[in-house]
């Protein structure tokens, strides 16, 4: 059944510059911010999952998306005259090191949709949906696999309550391509899938980044003055008049943005994988979910990307200093604009401040240490900086679940006799990997550190159940273990979706239990401790 869909703006592409080359071919691509493709089509259709509450927002209701219109847009099979599909020029910083021109190698966008409840605008984009002039050596195509792992994760941190693009459908094509997931040469055909995704924007530091690599200050210009003007439009004075101040003021709050995304990465125990400039959105979301892992074990030093395995470049514990060295390489991109060295560098040494004023913020809001008004703040900086650090040491000295202990405590009673090993280990049992690592010293060094947590609960004038509740809204019951995902993986790369369908249905509420979804309440078992895809993983995708 046809269905008429709503049509999408242009906005991205009247306003700042294309590729003059139509032609579908690997080049070099200079002062343009986009270069038009068409989608390729597909053998087949087949939407796994849809978001029908996203999906109504943008305009498409129940009708429109079981309409076969709706299948083609997602699949990127409609050709309609009103969709301008474009793929986007952008470069970055891979690994630390300049990578050059790099772009939308699979994602190509259709324009953008007005949300019905706002004047916002967010752009519709497919990835995987075939080759553009960025794909380099590539395809242009994503597995299963891979495309289950973006449409679940983006979910799940939406429902977590942090800055992340939207996964719209996910679809099969009916197609395969070779990979070499391991990269060891054992490659095989794997099935095609296209993720429909949505953001206010798509432009990433590297968006910046590739125009001033090239001394082209018009299109730097362009593209600033765009995502200013669209993402940041509070910023734009009266005059409309965009100078030196509002590109500053920009980079001031793009810092707040970003610090923010780190500390609620670290909140729930995300670590992103593979974060390049490239990977880094200009409005602080969470964008491009590769070689991603959520954190079993408490370890600061544990990576997903098996790419990363032997530098830890992106390790868990890194992330916040890999932002901030992030922040530096486009602070020198956008130098040219504002041609003054100290205001940039007074907003970018600011960065490591404002960082650890949020996580300490965070980390009080896990432990359920809500401010008294009565308390001057500042006494106690110091000694919950100490408390929350000694915590983390504690965390990584044995194999302890990050999720299921801060769950946990939020049930140990405040006037609890923690010198009671017996009952200690009792209550804490569940969060333990390995019981024969809970020894006797641990036990002190934990009982010690919750006599100091005590303590400083008697200053929040909350009793056990307020804390509790305020302790349950910011630790999620429910994350996207990376061995649930691989089990839903496998079973889908077999033709049967239900456990992709159930973990869909279980991140919308990640801070609730849920009687039906108590076997989701357990920590990593022990044969997806070293098994690929929970683990470990690669940019194979």
């Amino acid at each position: 059944m046809n269905h008429l869909l709503p049509i999408p703006l242009t906005t991205f592409v009247s306003e700042l510059p294309a590729d003059p080359d139509g032609s579908n071919s690997c080049r070099s691509i200079e002062k343009a911010a986009y270069s038009w493709v068409t989608p390729c089509t597909t053998k087949a259709t087949q939407i796994i999952c849809c978001n029908q509450v996203l999906a109504t927002s943008l305009g498409f209701d129940q009708q429109a998306t079981k309409s076969q219109n709706f299948a083609d847009l997602v699949s990127g099979n409609l050709r309609d005259p009103n969709i301008k599909s474009y793929a986007m020029n952008y470069g970055g910083h891979q690994f630390g090191q300049w990578a050059g021109q790099l772009g939308d190698g699979r994602a190509i966008n259709l324009g953008q949709y007005q949300l019905l409840d706002s004047q916002q605008h967010v752009t519709l984009q497919l990835k995987g949906a075939g080759k553009t002039p960025y794909s380099r050596r590539g395809d242009g195509k994503a597995v299963l696999r891979s495309s289950i792992r973006e449409y679940l994760c983006s979910e799940a941190m939406y429902h977590l309550g942090i800055p992340t693009t939207r996964a719209l459908t996910l679809t099969l094509t009916g197609e395969e391509v070779i990979r070499d997931k391991l990269y060891d040469g054992h490659a095989a055909y794997e099935p095609c899938a296209i993720v429909a995704r949505v953001s206010p924007s798509f432009l990433r530091f590297g968006s910046l980044q590739l125009p001033a690599s090239r001394g082209d200050i018009e299109t730097l210009q362009q593209t600033l003055d765009y995502c200013i003007r669209h993402d940041y439009a509070a910023l734009v004075p009266k005059s409309g008049i965009i100078d030196k101040d509002v590109y500053l003021a920009w980079f001031e709050q793009l810092c707040k943005r970003t610090a923010h995304l780190i500390v609620e990465w670290m909140r729930v125990g995300f670590v992103h994988g593979v974060l390049n400039t490239d990977n880094m959105s200009l409005i602080g979301e969470t964008i491009d979910y590769g070689p991603y892992g959520w954190i079993d074990n408490f370890d600061l030093d544990w990576t997903p990307n098996t790419s990363d395995a032997s530098e830890g470049r992106y390790r868990f514990g890194q992330q916040a200093y890999i932002a901030q060295w992030n922040l530096f390489q486009l602070a020198n991109a956008i130098y040219p604009l504002i041609n003054e060295a100290e205001p940039l560098q007074n907003i970018f040494n600011h960065y490591n401040h404002l960082y650890n004023v949020k996580w300490l913020k965070m980390m009080r809001e896990k432990l359920g240490i809500v401010k008294n008004t009565n308390i001057n703040d500042s006494t106690l900086i110091k000694s919950d900086q100490e408390l929350c650090k000694d915590l983390e040491t504690l965390l990584s000295a044995i194999n302890t679940d990050m999720t299921l202990f801060y769950r946990t405590l939020a049930d140990y009673p405040m006037r609890a006799c923690p010198q009671n090993s017996q009952q200690l280990q009792a209550h804490f049992s569940n969060c333990f990997y390995n019981q024969e690592e809970v020894t006797e010293s641990y036990l002190q060094q934990l009982s010690e550190w919750l006599i100091r947590y005590q303590k400083r609960l008697l200053l929040t004038e909350l009793d056990d159940q307020q804390r509790k509740i305020h302790m349950d809204a910011v630790n999620p019951c429910y994350i996207l273990r990376n061995f649930q995902v691989q089990e839903a993986i496998e079973s889908a790369e077999q033709g049967d979706y239900s456990k992709v369908l159930v973990l869909a249905e279980l991140i919308k509420s990640p801070y609730r239990q849920q009687a039906e979804y108590q076997q989701f309440e357990m920590k990593r078992l022990d044969w997806a401790r070293n098994k690929f895809g929970c683990s470990a993983l690669s940019c194979s995708s």
